[in-house]
């Protein structure tokens, strides 16, 4: 089932984020920052495009707390196409500083391996008001 969800978020990842404009090898990007300040640099795009996926999948009519993974995979792979560019931003910073590719490596790996706990943990958050 993980497999299948995984594929089919592949193709919609792919499909939604293509653009037009090329993505620019920068050797000297890479060269220059430390892992450290790589990490530093493409936080706040990890952080923006997770927020605009947790916003839709929250609002989404279909979301509830009795989802099952499934379910939730199913939000959250819908939601990519309405956070497209918050995500491309976040794939072509990755490969400016790591290489060529490793930002849609990234996005379908560790991405997408921890990206249901933080939208479960907007679940589980009580409210603050």
């Amino acid at each position: 089932m993980i497999l299948e969800t995984i594929f089919g978020l592949s193709l919609v990842v792919k499909a939604s984020l293509e653009t037009s404009v090329p993505v620019q090898s920068n050797a000297d990007v890479r060269s220059q920052l430390s892992t450290r300040q790589k990490e530093a640099a493409l936080l706040p795009l990890v952080h923006r495009a997770t927020q605009c996926i947790i916003l839709k999948v929250t609002a989404d009519p279909r979301f509830s707390d009795q989802l099952r993974p499934a379910e939730m995979n199913d939000l959250i792979i819908d939601s990519i196409p309405a956070c497209a560019p918050l995500v491309r931003a976040m794939i072509d910073a990755h490969d400016r500083m790591y290489g060529s590719g490793s930002g849609q490596a990234f996005l379908l790996g560790p991405y997408l391996d921890v990206l249901p706990a933080a939208v479960q943990q907007v679940r589980i958050r009580p409210a603050s008001r």
